[in-house]
């Protein structure tokens, strides 16, 4: 017996005799729910995020008291801040909390607090003087609104206050049921936030700043939460003001059962959520364990294929929770804060954590939450194109560079921060080519994606230097965030070729543009490409000096095998061959960086080195996530989402003009399945496997006609009407 199976026969007797207790739910599939036996102390490592792409907050689940922290995405001080002053740029900011109190006394027995990420449903549950007590949350997208529903299996049990608290010391109004805070920010951001709580019995009224309920048998309590955030260049960023679309919301959500609220919102969650499905063996003693406790036997050699099946799930319900539509994308934290001065200022850092929070959105099946993202580029370009043209980095003769560039952070008004991050330009444009290559529309192709790809491709047809061979280098470049500044350093010119590949695509796709589509491919043959080095080594720098003992947290050079193409063992096995040499000798820690293991999860998985991917994704679930499953290096959630990304990777590949089944199973799930993933050219694809290997797959197409379906060394051809679909045997052969 290895020392984490100790810990579960330790524990599990003890832990049985909670397995139903007040707030479990009956209908919870166990490997899609995280729950604990004991109340959230800390926001960053326990307590537990819901959201509706654009409200979101933290839940602890306390006896005495609930604390339910919330933020809304469009919070940011700063504004278009020219001069690149990271200070001026702004940061994402906290709301506030609603605080519902119920006297003193904290003890309870059987208690339990869950994240179904199943349902998007934080529930808690527990016993005290005799009664039972039971609370349900969720972020409704359909209705604007968050919801939290207490209970009691004895009427009049409840008696206390709801509060609302402000992070900026706004004044809170309390009339008949309703809370009220509002004000502005120093940029003239004007914000809002409003609680109406409705009772089932007893009596409640407002109080000075509070709502006191008593004798109540049940409480429903609806925050809505906005600014006059507006997505618009032309109008300053400033739209309506937010009071009266909250307090519609909050009316209509009123008027609503409870159930009504919840069936909407469950309904809605999983219509992204239930299109991929992934198993990858079973783990029925840990199922029986705290999350935890659980992630402890985990740490001290407990296998737990389900526990790793939730950590991809749980990315999933993340993206959901935190980028919706309509709204802003994902910064460093998410959706979720509780600083207004937070780490990196809850920013957009460009130089690869941005791209690594969207990077399981196409693959994972939820193209809808990777809008955001590109939204949010195109709204930025005419501020962005204004400082690029005022930089001195980019503009050193008389004549003007087109296009635009990024910093290497930015915030949602035009602002950027600390540091050019000179081909950040290019690397958000493979987001933009990545939506259309995995979904195929080309009207968003034509009208959104190609003008944007172009323009970058301007910025770079100016901005290239020739060396005296007549190749093409990027001038005085950085590999983040690493190394000297000087020409033709490797991630830079990976990310061009990427960029340029991509342009020469888009072209080829719309069958136009073709004087300048061979112009771009002109360029891309300058271009200094991929060295390989004296020891054998993928350089990170056109000149060969990297050192093999080097540890560093970033591997930017291996931008090419992911999340690029350039690299690949399947086209390029000698490159491929001393990015793995590379990889070894950078190790497999993170510098403490969860999303640093994470990209070296699909680095691995690219490279087919399956156990070595495996190993990863167990490095970074064992010491780099923290117990509500959140992310550390400090609290920011990108490399909860890459690593997912990377078990999307270790499944199916599709970047090398195939779709490759299983390219990077590991011995540790030598049976199981995926369903739901999305391939490049417009395919969706299920996959069974058994005894380590293809047992079938089913290819559907979503948009695409022809694929090629390799497995191993074998290979098929497919053609496929939009829509219609093919069953595989495990030698490719059609059933």
């Amino acid at each position: 017996m290895n020392i984490g199976e100790a810990v579960l026969c330790g524990v599990l007797i003890a832990v049985a005799l909670a397995l139903a207790p007040a707030g479990a739910s009956a209908a919870a599939a166990p490997d899609l729910v995280l729950w604990y036996d004991r109340p959230a102390k800390t926001w960053m490592t326990e307590a537990l995020p819901i959201g509706n792409g654009r409200l979101g907050a933290m839940i602890f689940g306390g006896v005495a008291a609930e604390r339910i922290q919330f933020n809304e995405d469009s919070l940011w001080t700063g504004d278009e801040n020219p001069s690149g002053d990271y200070n001026k740029m702004g940061a994402y900011q906290a709301f506030g909390d609603v605080l519902v109190k119920l006297g003193p006394d904290d003890t309870a027995t059987g208690y339990r607090r869950e994240l179904n990420i199943g349902e998007a449903v934080a529930r808690v549950g527990y016993q005290r003087g005799g009664v039972t007590y039971r609370r349900e949350f969720f972020a409704s997208r359909p209705d604007r609104v968050l919801v939290a529903r207490l209970t009691a299996d004895k009427p009049g049990a409840y008696t206390g206050t709801v509060e609302l608290t402000d992070m900026h010391k706004a004044p809170v109004a309390a009339e008949a049921n309703r809370l009220t805070a509002a004000g502005a920010l120093d940029n003239g951001m004007k914000y809002e936030s409003q609680v109406a709580v409705i009772n089932e019995g007893g009596s409640l009224q407002a109080a000075g700043d509070k709502i006191e309920f008593k004798g109540c048998s049940s409480l429903t309590i609806l925050l809505a939460a906005g600014t006059d955030y507006a997505m618009d260049y032309g109008r300053k960023w400033h739209g309506d003001p937010p009071h009266e679309r909250l307090a519609q919301a909050l009316k209509a959500a009123a008027a609503k059962p409870y159930d009504e609220l919840k069936a909407a919102h469950v309904k809605d969650f999983q219509s992204l959520f239930n299109r991929t499905a992934l198993d990858v063996g079973p783990a029925p003693t840990q199922q029986a364990l705290p999350t935890d406790q659980r992630l402890k036997a985990y740490k001290a050699g407990g296998s737990d294929p389900g526990l790793e099946a939730l950590f991809f799930q749980n990315a999933r319900y993340w993206l959901i929770s935190c980028s919706r539509p309509g709204g802003l994308p994902a910064n460093l934290q998410g959706l979720w804060n509780d600083k207004n001065d937070p780490p990196w200022h809850a920013d957009y850092h460009s130089n690869i954590n941005i791209q690594m929070n969207y990077w399981p959105a196409e693959p994972a099946n939820l193209p809808e939450c990777h809008e955001p993202f590109l939204d949010l580029i195109r709204s930025q370009l005419a501020p962005w194109r204004k400082a690029t043209a005022a930089a001195t980095d980019f503009n050193k003769d008389t004549a003007r560079v087109r296009g635009w560039a990024v910093r290497t952070s930015h915030n949602i008004t035009g602002g950027m921060g600390w540091k050019w991050n000179k081909p950040g330009n290019a690397w958000y444009c493979q987001h933009l080519w990545e939506h259309y290559a995995f979904g195929g529309d080309k009207a968003y192709l034509k009208d959104f994606a190609y003008p944007i790809l172009k323009e970058v491709c301007e910025f770079w047809e100016d901005q290239l230097k020739a060396l005296p061979d007549g190749r093409l280098v990027v001038p005085m470049g950085w590999s983040p965030e690493h190394g000297p500044t000087e020409d033709g350093v490797t991630y830079d010119q990976e990310i061009v070729w990427d960029l340029f590949t991509n342009t020469i695509e888009a072209a080829d796709a719309l069958g136009i543009d073709k004087p300048y589509r061979d112009k771009v491919a002109a360029m891309r043959e300058k271009l200094v490409k991929p060295q390989i080095g004296k020891w054998g080594q993928l350089q990170e720098w056109m000149i060969d000096r990297d050192d093999p003992k080097d540890k560093h947290r970033h591997v930017s050079h291996m931008f090419a095998v992911y999340p690029g193409r350039q690299v690949s063992p399947l086209t390029t096995p000698d490159l491929a061959a001393a990015a793995k040499k590379s990889l070894e000798a950078r190790g497999e820690q993170g510098e403490g960086m969860a999303w640093s293991a994470a990209w070296k999860i699909n680095l691995w998985a690219r490279l087919f080195e399956s156990d070595r991917a495996y190993r990863m994704v167990r490095q970074e679930i064992s010491n780099l996530i923290y117990t509500n499953m959140c992310s550390a290096g400090p609290f920011q959630l990108d490399g909860g989402f890459g690593g997912p990304a990377g078990i999307c990777e270790m499944l199916l590949q599709s970047h090398a003009g195939q779709v490759h089944l299983l390219p990077a199973l590991p011995a540790a799930w030598p049976a199981g399945s995926v369903k739901g993933l999305r391939a490049r050219g417009g395919f969706e694809v299920d996959i069974q496997w058994k005894d380590g290997g293809l047992a079938s797959a089913t290819v559907r197409s979503t948009g695409g006609t022809a694929c090629k379906v390799r497995y191993g060394e074998k290979t098929v051809d497919l053609k496929l009407k939009p829509g219609g679909a093919v069953k595989l045997d495990g030698s490719l052969k059609t059933q």
